[in-house]
């Protein structure tokens, strides 16, 4: 103790009163304590001096894992709000151990935030991320729950209850409770009020409760069982609710209801949470009018693509709206049972059905999900306004806000692991994207003159790739025989058996459905010639993806420190190889440190609202992690960076590492696994190995 407390201790504190405390224990018990008092004493030694102290009364209430669970919430609070709420928490022990039975029989968010993400995913609609809350509700894009539940005595009820509140949350967007602002207009209008929420939020618990009877039967049985366990049955209730019931009852019903039913006490529910028009309201008129440009600036790249250059306008130059369009543009509604009204929209350019880029569908049906339909007024294409002004509305310098003292206000703020803990710091980074100063674009001329030879066996390679035909085997109908299927189906009927009709190959033309992500090194020590070998590769990846045809993006990032976490933007997937583009390849230079595991769980993050059966995170790096920050260099930098790829793996995203770091080869199987990665022995070969790389792991 004396060794870790050191900085702690003075003449009147010493270790002698917390080593005497803890030698009543066993050996197990103390070095648990030593353990973990040495590894908080490297983020705090007054904390691990707290930690110490509190120990034996913790032991004596409680086991050595919820003892561990203590500690790591008390931590918790200091990576998040600072030292005297960890104090507190480690002074409060006792109230702490109280509670632990439901602690410990209940489930943490953390645990499971991944799981209900891609589950909800699964269901439908817009993606939903979930967050932490003290209790349940949604704004329409977030889905806030508790941060443990421990209502019922097992972990496995306790992640039912979870999946019921989740599903809740998604119903209100699915199936109508914000839809078309209905609801929020009868709260402006007086029809009713703020009292009448929770009688009314019973009534839509009800009708979406039907709804989800329908369409998830499954689902169905563990919100009956989760009532019958929790909450009970309330007949008179059930009788005022049997209208709701009905296919087809909307959201207009239940506020009829509401209206007569005032003054009944609604039943209570276990996972149906609470009802924020305020939250919504904000929500909804932020996205709509995002949503709206990003259909308007998609119809002004169909009359592009049409009319073989983007539309302009002879007013304006600065024009929002090219209102001549809008006679080119009609839908034509179409059934769609996959949608929650049972239909959604063909689009109509010059009496023709075109088909909207495949991220702009997304938008689409996020459109008609909030307002039933796609108001008549967005069908015109985008002015040169809107392009200027593109979506980036908030108009500040991210650079400034470095300045000075470190504002987190617009920064985006990820957890960190930490290996010595086994568990995450949380929010610890401080994430920004910024967009790359555009270079000389003469540097592009020289690399495609230089590589010229090369670009066009590439270019001839790709289009090979683009057109590239799959041997379906075992098909019951096809051009060929399958040599392999007709023997073994010959030795079948020999001994007896029932011979197959699968006997055939067939040519199947797969569509590429890949996105791609680069994530450029712009670490200080990519300066000189592998910078310029960076940027090289870049720009043979960038001519042969655009014959290719595949969805990429282009990033860097850098760092220094936890607060200063940066992305550079230097090509989005919605952006074209223009000169802008051009330009900021060229421009790219190298920065501070390379701290990794922020920058991948951003990206990760990103690859949330891009639609591709295949998503694919390539990093080309020189080294491993580190960071002006000592902890962060070594085993805890790998460990994190070997943690954000996992949590990507469970995204969906496929990682994959390019390096010319010679010692890659002890590390990079740690983080990436044995076949992600390669080592590139000489700088001077990375510009025409990396086209190959991507060849050979998109095919």
């Amino acid at each position: 103790m004396d060794l870790y407390l050191d900085p702690a201790l003075s003449s009147r504190r010493t270790a002698a009163t917390p080593a005497r405390d803890l030698s009543a224990f066993s050996r197990r018990q103390q070095e648990f304590v030593l353990h973990w008092g040495t590894v908080i004493a490297n983020d705090n030694a007054e904390l691990a001096y707290q930690f110490t102290a509190f120990a034996p009364e913790a032991m004596r209430h409680m086991d050595l894992e919820a003892v561990e669970i203590w500690l790591i919430y008390a931590m918790d609070l200091y990576d998040t709000k600072g030292q005297m709420p960890a104090i507190r928490a480690f002074q409060e022990v006792a109230e702490f151990a109280a509670n632990m039975r439901e602690k410990l029989a209940g489930l943490s968010l953390e645990d499971v935030s991944g799981v209900l993400e891609h589950f909800v995913c699964g269901l439908n609609g817009r993606p939903l991320r979930v967050d932490r809350a003290d209790r349940a509700f949604t704004n329409t894009e977030r889905i806030f729950l508790p941060g443990v539940v421990g209502r019922l005595p097992e972990k496995e009820q306790n992640f039912r209850l979870y999946k019921a509140m989740t599903v809740h949350q998604w119903a209100q967007n699915w199936y109508g409770t914000w839809r078309g602002g209905v609801l929020l207009e009868a709260l402006d209008s007086g029809r009713v009020t703020d009292a009448d929420l929770p009688v009314l939020h019973a009534l839509e618990t009800a009708r979406l409760d039907a709804r989800i009877a329908v369409d998830f039967p499954g689902l169905l049985r563990d919100l009956t069982s989760l009532r019958r366990s929790l909450d009970g049955a309330d007949a008179p209730w059930e009788v005022l609710t049997a209208p709701l019931r009905k296919p087809g009852a909307r959201l207009e019903e239940s506020l009829n209801l509401a209206v007569k039913a005032r003054g009944v006490k609604p039943p209570s529910c276990c996972y149906q949470g609470e009802l924020m028009p305020d939250l919504v309201r904000a929500k909804l008129d932020e996205r709509l009018a995002l949503e709206r440009d990003v259909f308007r600036i998609a119809l002004a790249k169909l009359v592009g693509d049409r009319d073989g250059r983007l539309p302009d306008s002879e007013d304006a130059q600065e024009a929002e709206i090219l209102p001549e369009t809008r006679e080119r543009f009609a839908l034509r509604k179409r059934a769609d049972p996959q949608m929650a009204e049972g239909f959604t929209y063909d689009l109509i350019l010059d009496g023709q059905a075109v088909a909207p880029p495949e991220d702009v569908m997304g938008t689409v049906e996020s459109i008609i999900q909030d307002l039933g339909e796609i108001p008549p007024d967005y069908l015109v294409a985008a002015g040169p306004g809107l392009y200027k002004r593109g979506l980036n509305r908030d108009g500040k310098d991210p650079e400034s806000v470095w300045s000075g003292t470190y504002h987190e206000e617009g920064a985006f703020l990820y957890d960190e692991w930490d290996y010595s803990r086994r568990h995450h710091r949380k929010g610890w980074c401080v994430l920004r994207e910024q967009d790359t100063q555009p270079g000389d674009l003469a540097f592009y001329d020289r690399v495609l003159g230089k590589y010229r030879g090369h670009i066009k066996s590439l270019r001839r390679t790709f289009e090979v790739l683009r057109g590239e035909d799959r041997m379906l085997k075992r098909r019951s109908f096809g051009e060929d025989i399958d040599i392999d299927a007709l023997v073994e189906a010959y030795a079948d009927v020999r001994s007896g058996l029932e011979m197959t009709d699968r006997l055939f190959t067939h040519m199947h033309r797969d569509e590429r459905s890949i996105a791609v992500m680069f994530m450029v090194d712009m670490s200080g020590s990519t300066k000189g010639w592998i910078n310029e070998a960076e940027r090289e590769a870049l720009v043979l990846l960038s001519e042969s993806l655009e014959t290719l045809g595949d969805r990429y993006a282009i990033y860097g990032f850098s760092g220094w420190t936890r607060k200063r976490c940066e992305v550079y933007r230097i090509k989005t997937f919605d952006e074209a190889l223009d000169e802008g583009v051009k330009a900021r390849i060229c421009g790219i230079q190298p920065k501070d440190y390379t701290r990794m595991g922020a920058p991948i769980r951003h990206l990760t993050r990103m690859f949330r609202d891009v639609r591709a059966r295949i998503k694919l995170l390539v990093t080309l790096s020189d080294g491993k992690p580190d960071d002006y920050d000592h902890q962060y260099r070594g085993v805890y930098g790998i460990e994190d960076t070997r943690q954000a790829l996992f949590e990507a793996r469970l995204e969906g995203v496929h990682a994959f590492c390019i390096t010319i770091d010679e010692q890659g080869a002890e590390y990079l199987p740690h983080m990436y696994g044995a076949a992600n990665y390669v080592v590139i022995d000489d700088v001077a070969k990375l510009p025409l190995k990396v086209s190959d790389i991507y060849r050979k792991l998109t095919t």
